[in-house]
């Protein structure tokens, strides 16, 4: 391999590392956002969010154009943030709408700041990352589980945890490790523990699943891709478990930096009218606590894989859909990185 070749790989994992472009991420829980501005880190970004005055979300650059104080420190004047060190105002789309220590100030007027499209659907804030700042966003599309609200009723579950998101995806497009790592769980206990694993395409994804065993453990993930990479995937549930059938999940990973992540599950089930009230009852009470202790199974382990883990790995036929993942991340990279290219090119 030449030095070159090295330099290039080596370039597309590290901007594979800080999230992939061209996607909207879940970035907050909603009721994390009220009257005050709240900073984040997320694709490496610092960004701050707040709420105008009819509840409306807004995302910038944390970062006052006048001397480099965290916006995400300063005042929510609705429809713009100020600047906790001189006032500068600052508007949702980042212009500087008013600085008030000094008249006619030349700042006034100049967009000086990336912002963020910003939408908020069922129960989270997300932001739409362009390769480019001036990037229109793509188009959100959610699974049916989750847009179809009459039918399915969803608590959504999220948390940080210490290590990349690839880690993170990666793990919930292993269904074999259910049967293991979970085999003492309320809902993962069962089926076997010797499988072969196949591959199906869909029209936004692929599903990946064990050959032969469906509706008895975590048998199967599907990954999908509608704006925002989705996975989603069933388990099946014993009937004292309360009504509505198998037990849905579908999840979404947003990277912080390159050694965080923040994992969001919307845990779901196909329940409505008087069921809907016993399962969201049950599942306050009673399973809750259950599922938190099979997520903190899956963060021990990721957060304690060994060093350059994925560089001394040996996959075998078991992984095939983490290995297609990367592949289908790797060349999305590749052709974001291409178009950043041609873009400082022609600058």
């Amino acid at each position: 391999m030449t030095a070159n070749t090295t330099s290039s790989a080596q370039n597309l994992q590290d901007y594979l590392d800080q999230g992939l472009r061209g996607l909207w991420y879940p970035v907050l829980a909603s009721w994390e956002v009220g009257n005050n501005p709240v900073g984040i880190t997320r694709l490496e970004q610092q960004i701050v969010v707040w709420r105008d005055a009819e509840g409306a979300i807004h995302a910038l650059e944390d970062r006052c154009p006048h001397r480099g104080a965290r916006l995400s420190m300063g005042w929510n004047l609705g429809d713009r943030i100020a600047c906790w060190y001189h006032g500068v105002e600052v508007g949702g789309d980042g212009t500087v709408k008013d600085v008030p220590a000094v008249d006619k100030c030349p700042l006034v007027g100049q967009k000086c700041l990336r912002s963020y499209p910003a939408k908020e659907a069922y129960g989270a804030v997300f932001l739409y990352f362009g390769v480019t700042a001036e990037e229109e966003p793509a188009e959100l599309t959610f699974p049916q589980e989750l847009a179809d609200d009459v039918s399915y009723s969803n608590f959504l579950c999220t948390a940080s945890w210490d290590c990349n998101y690839q880690y993170a995806l990666e793990n919930v497009m292993d269904p074999m490790h259910g049967t293991y790592l979970h085999s003492s769980s309320h809902s993962m206990a069962e089926g076997d523990r010797k499988a072969d694993m196949a591959l199906e395409p869909t029209d936004c994804g692929f599903i990946f699943k064990k050959n032969g065993q469906i509706g008895v453990n975590f048998d199967w993930v599907e990954f999908g891709s509608s704006g925002a990479y989705w996975m989603r995937l069933s388990i099946p549930y014993k009937k004292r478990f309360g009504p509505g059938g198998h037990f849905w999940i579908i999840g979404m990973v947003v990277p912080e930096d390159k050694d965080h992540c923040r994992v969001f599950f919307w845990r779901i089930r196909r329940v409505k009218d008087w069921q809907r009230d016993i399962w969201r009852f049950m599942y306050r009470n009673r399973l809750e606590s259950l599922h938190w202790d099979v997520l903190e199974q899956d963060r021990i382990v990721l957060e304690n894989m060994a060093p350059n883990a994925r560089g001394r790995e040996y996959l075998y036929q078991h992984d095939v859909g983490l290995s297609r993942l990367r592949r289908m991340m790797q060349k999305e990279a590749q052709k974001q990185l291409a178009m950043l290219g041609e873009r400082e090119a022609a600058q």
